[in-house]
């Protein structure tokens, strides 16, 4: 992506063909940041290295479509939630199921590893969020809350706390070891379909199909920023690695975002569709449609 004077160009570096019908979901790897994951319509999980147009592994298992994919932090492990409410761990050395987690009754919409340990939290449309020990098949724990569909959920970067994001309009904030809602935001007209933590302050991201991204202070639990501009529902936001930006991904946009002032730093129209999701790896962007 550059700009010169006025004119916003993005260039596409790379485009390829990940699976036999629509693609849903991806995730890098954080540790690396060289390894990519891909969810489809065909219920399979693709492995890739990023930059190479060929498929390492492919993992099967699911017998309805991935919703949602997710690495372990050491990249060891992937996890996927599918349309039936099932959850499936692979070992990716030995390429084989490890488990497979049972307990929501709709499809999972959210995956994201404690950052230390062998915790995950999933998010459902049965309105439920449930946390696990992957080296177990039982939930540990079930945060209730939500009236409607639990669409995205992030761990707090000191992995104290857990946010969730629900078409019901709201963000709750979890305090995991007491199991209780510490505060909820309100501000958004319209479902709430991501949440992203800042990775060096106490600073919360949400994107919503009210077509605004909004941003919370973790600290005084107030809101502190509300960015606009785009014409269709936000669908992914995403920090850049240093904090210093954040990415958000729209219907025909993509926006750079900055705050305390609120300010827009570029749009770039990219006329993907709807964007299914969203990442960032060494200034480069990779999404699904």
């Amino acid at each position: 992506m550059a700009a010169s004077n006025s004119t916003k160009i993005s260039w596409r570096l790379q485009e390829f063909e990940a699976h036999s019908s629509s693609v849903s979901c991806l995730s890098l790897g954080k540790s690396s940041g060289r390894l990519l994951a891909t969810g489809g319509e065909d219920c399979r999980v693709n492995i890739w290295a990023v930059s190479k147009a060929n498929c390492i592994m492919s993992l099967t298992g699911h017998k309805t479509p991935v919703e949602c994919v997710q690495f372990n932090p050491s990249e060891e492990q992937v996890v996927a939630g599918s349309q039936s409410g099932s959850i499936r761990v692979w070992d990716l050395e030995a390429a084989k199921i490890l488990r497979t987690l049972m307990g929501h009754k709709s499809n999972i919409t959210s995956l994201g590893f404690h950052p230390f340990g062998d915790f995950l939290a999933s998010s459902s449309t049965d309105t439920n969020i449930k946390l696990w020990d992957v080296r177990r098949k039982g939930y540990v724990f079930r945060y209730k809350g939500h009236t409607q569909a639990v669409r995205s959920l992030a761990f707090s970067p000191d992995g104290k706390w857990l946010a969730s994001a629900s078409d019901d309009c709201t963000i709750k904030l979890w305090d995991l070891t007491q199991g209780k809602t510490i505060t909820e935001f309100k501000s958004h007209t319209a479902a709430v379909n991501i949440v992203q933590f800042h990775p060096n302050e106490y600073l919360l991201a949400s994107g919503s199909s009210d077509r605004t991204v909004k941003l919370w202070d973790l600290e005084k639990f107030r809101m502190i920023g509300s960015l606009e501009g785009d014409t269709s529902a936000v669908r992914c936001v995403f920090f850049s690695a240093d904090g210093s930006c954040l990415y958000s991904g729209a219907t025909d946009t993509l926006r750079v975002f900055g705050w305390e002032p609120d300010r827009c730093f570029d749009v770039v129209p990219v006329g993907w569709g709807r964007v299914s999701d969203l990442a960032v790896c060494n200034q480069q962007l990779v999404r699904t449609l």
